[in-house]
């Protein structure tokens, strides 16, 4: 197995190193993140980069990517204060990865990529009306990383929507059940199967499936 200095990587081809570096981390899961303009052009773009931040309020966070270019998803977040999350299927995950093409402000993707925009009650920003799970949320902080001018994006859940047979009693959610798909990299889909549930770890104990 061949080893790599930081000094190797750094001389890979650049779209090399791009494809390779999106995929050490391993799979991870892949949303539509949702949004509109002030001037109520709605917008919707895949994002690989979703994480918990907490459940007591509800936050999750993703990363942008540094603001070199117009990035509609942030300015439409930093201006409206509000955005969804929505898990990406199988069946959509196609019409999901095609949001990722740069597409012209004043654009739908919705209308481009053939995805349902829908809205809830007087919430601002436009839900994937094919996500199986869907989530509104409020912008509350930004975070610069230094390191290379990404930005950590943390909004609060605001309202939630999902199919009530693949919620378990203790609030589980089985997302094979759903067909949720995660990713590889930036354009490799995978398919999600439930290989088993662990049970809570404690020392000196062996593990047991729930």
């Amino acid at each position: 197995m061949p080893t790599f200095e930081l000094k190797d990587i750094m001389n890979f081809e650049r779209t090399y190193r791009k494809t390779l570096m999106n995929k050490i981390s391993g799979l991870k899961s892949v949303n539509l993140i949702g949004s509109k303009s002030a001037e109520s052009i709605s917008n919707v773009s895949i994002f690989n980069s979703v994480v918990h931040i907490g459940a007591n309020p509800p936050l999750l966070g993703f990363i942008m990517r540094p603001l070199t270019v117009e990035r509609h998803t942030y300015e439409n977040i930093k201006s409206t204060g509000f955005y969804t999350i929505n898990h990406v299927s199988e069946s959509i995950h196609r019409n999901a990865h095609r949001t990722s093409a740069k597409f012209e402000a004043g654009t739908s993707e919705f209308d481009e990529c053939g995805l349902t925009e829908k809205y809830m009650g007087n919430f601002a920003a436009p839900f994937v009306g094919e996500s199986q799970i869907q989530i509104g949320l409020s912008y509350q902080e930004e975070h610069l990383i230094e390191a290379n001018k990404t930005i950590l994006i943390i909004g609060k859940v605001e309202k939630l929507l999902l199919p009530d047979h693949a919620v378990k009693d203790d609030g589980d959610i089985d997302l094979s059940i759903l067909q949720s798909v995660c990713v590889g990299g930036l354009d490799t889909y995978y398919s999600s199967k439930k290989i088993g549930r662990c049970a809570y770890a404690r020392p000196h104990l062996p593990i047991q499936k729930n």
